[in-house]
């Protein structure tokens, strides 16, 4: 699992460190901004939301408190009432009179009429004698009591009780017949003062409707739903039936709530089918009852959701505003870097003529003046490696013509000497002075420039002896237009090819063969073409020869001309000019020589 982790993350800092220098600037400035707005903005909404639920369970616990304090408060007072019996001798007398006369009905009416206006919410108060003979006293809507369906109820719960006051939870009495209502009852068993004994048992039934002017209240401040259960779990009252809200999910969970309610007082959260409330309970020392307040959490956090939503809102907002600003910085940052890369990439396809112009003293524009003075540096050592190259070029030119005037000069001489064995003839003569023009034009020195038109008449003069020589073998066609001769050139350019094609191509060619030699602009090259119909070369044979041209390195089997001509042309004008051959096997070929156009490069300059 660890290596897990440990390779997630590595693969993560890779992706990251792949990422262009801008983007990366853009995640650190974004995630150094984002993560402290977002942490910020949580606590504080999550400190919203804990205050609001601190503050509405005070309140509510405050509301539930005074509210189940007023119900003990009643209940005491109903609880003194009930001893009353005990201090009325009148009272005491009649319980335990077995006849029931005018005088016992008046009395007990008039003690129970006091008793019942005590409380306006006392809808009954029963007095049964020693005999089981009922008194009360009712409300003036009541027009008829059933208490008899009591008493089974009140002699059973004051038994249990002895002699201390019982409450009845919440049931219902029939009156009028028909007609039912919610109460819930004190009663006490009514002892003799003098002997101790039972003597009756005094009742009062409660309207269950008392609660509804302590609860609305509650419901009222706390935007919940307030119920009253007693020790057993039944419910006493509900506010939110009593209240008209249709919310009965929690008086069917009564059980389950008093399960949370552990202590004397004390609040929790409870879901309820898909709902969180929060729950708030008070117990009652007095009665054994639980008041407690059920909150619909979504009412709560109502005006934090607002709140909530607004900080979210700024905060997406405070995070665009980074990000524009990051993507802003990063490319002012990197905007330099760029600059320098794409000159790099110039200088590694050949072009030196770049300069950066840093704006900045900073790290960024240090780094471009050091490139700057790198470009200087690699200039002058090209230079200085040109120099080099053209002092050893020299010399091996030197020693090339070491070795061709030798042999040119014996091949002439050779020809002289089988014209004079065979005839006294004047072409001798002219073969001489040829031959004397050759060596006067090879003999200077190599490295002077010419004109096109002085190089095309030093092939005329070589040509000339190849005539004399081979007699209506070679025919030679100059095709130069006029603006080329004016042309400067380095000289022994074209001798070495022409002399390439008579040897290698036409005079192994059976019957006469013809030369020609053309030139062309193109753009800012001027392109001289010498081309031969002599027996050619194969494929393989042109493509060896064109790339050791290209790579200068020009074998001997190719001759010493060509290599020589190809290497001087690109030492001279450069590595993009030089030789390119095209040749059909048995048709002829085509040497292609390439030179920049003095003129041109002036006016570009």
């Amino acid at each position: 699992m660890v290596s897990y982790i440990r390779r997630i993350l590595r693969n993560i800092w890779l992706f990251l460190a792949n990422l262009p220098m801008e983007r990366k600037l853009i995640v650190v400035f974004v995630f150094l901004v984002s993560i402290p707005i977002t942490y910020v903005s949580y606590l504080t909404s999550r400190s919203m939301v804990n205050s609001v639920l601190v503050n509405a369970t005070e309140g509510a616990s405050q509301m539930t408190s005074n509210a189940s304090d007023t119900i003990d408060r009643y209940v005491a007072d109903l609880k003194r009432y009930t001893a009353l019996p005990l201090y009325n001798m009148d009272v005491q007398f009649y319980l335990e009179q077995k006849i029931t006369d005018w005088d016992k009905n008046t009395k007990l009416n008039m003690f129970l009429s006091y008793l019942h206006h005590t409380k306006e919410e006392i809808l009954a108060v029963y007095l049964v004698d020693r005999y089981g003979t009922v008194f009360h006293n009712r409300d003036p809507s009541i027009n008829q009591l059933f208490p008899e369906e009591q008493q089974t109820e009140w002699k059973s719960l004051t038994e249990a009780a002895g002699v201390a006051p019982v409450i009845q939870g919440r049931h219902t009495i029939r009156v009028n017949s028909g007609e039912q209502r919610d109460v819930f009852s004190i009663l006490r068993t009514v002892n003799s003062v003098n002997t101790l004994k039972k003597i009756g048992i005094i009742a009062f039934d409660v309207d269950i409707n008392l609660f509804k002017g302590i609860i609305d209240p509650v419901n009222a401040v706390t935007q919940g739903n307030t119920l009253i259960v007693d020790n057993k779990g039944d419910l006493i009252y509900d506010g939110a039936v009593h209240g008209e809200q249709a919310d009965k999910k929690l008086s069917l969970n009564t059980q389950q709530l008093l399960k949370k309610a552990t202590q004397p007082e004390g609040h929790f959260q409870m879901d309820l089918e898909g709902q969180s409330f929060l729950v708030v309970y008070t117990i009652s020392k007095q009665t054994g009852w639980t008041t407690l307040v059920a909150i619909p959490q979504d009412r709560i956090l109502s005006p934090v959701q607002k709140n909530r939503n607004t900080l979210l809102f700024t905060t997406l907002i405070i995070v665009a505003f980074a990000l524009f600003v990051a993507t802003v910085i990063s490319h002012a940052l990197t905007k330099p870097l760029k600059s320098m890369v794409r000159l790099m990439k110039q200088v590694q396809h050949g072009n030196l003529d770049v300069w950066l112009h840093p704006k900045y003293n900073d790290e960024i524009g240090m780094l471009g003046s050091h490139f700057n003075r790198m470009i200087i540096r690699v200039k002058d050592l090209l230079q200085e490696v040109s120099v080099t190259e053209k002092r050893k070029q020299k010399a091996d030119m030197r020693a090339l013509q070491n070795q061709i005037n030798p042999h040119f000069i014996y091949n002439t001489l050779e020809s002289i000497r089988m014209l004079a064995e065979s005839n006294d003839d004047p072409r001798v003569a002219k073969l001489t002075y040829l031959l004397g023009l050759q060596m006067r034009y090879s003999i200077t020195r190599s490295d002077e420039t010419v004109t096109v038109k002085h190089e095309l008449e030093h092939v005329k003069n070589y040509f000339h002896l190849l005539q004399i020589r081979f007699p209506d073998k070679f025919k030679l066609e100059i095709e130069v237009p006029e603006v080329f001769l004016s042309l400067p050139i380095i000289k022994l350019v074209f001798q070495p090819i022409v002399e390439n094609a008579v040897f290698h191509g036409l005079d192994q060619k059976e019957g006469p063969g013809t030369l020609m030699i053309s030139a062309k602009f193109e753009g800012s090259h001027a392109v001289f073409c010498v081309e031969d119909n002599g027996v050619g070369m194969d494929e393989n044979t042109l493509i060896s020869l064109n790339n050791s041209l290209m790579d200068g390195a020009t074998g001997e089997k190719f001759g010493i001309g060509l290599r020589n001509v190809n290497e001087r042309i690109r030492l001279h004008y450069g590595s993009a000019f030089g030789l390119r051959v095209e040749s059909e096997l048995g048709i002829g070929t085509r040497v292609i020589l390439r030179i920049e156009d003095p003129s041109t490069k002036a006016s570009e300059e």
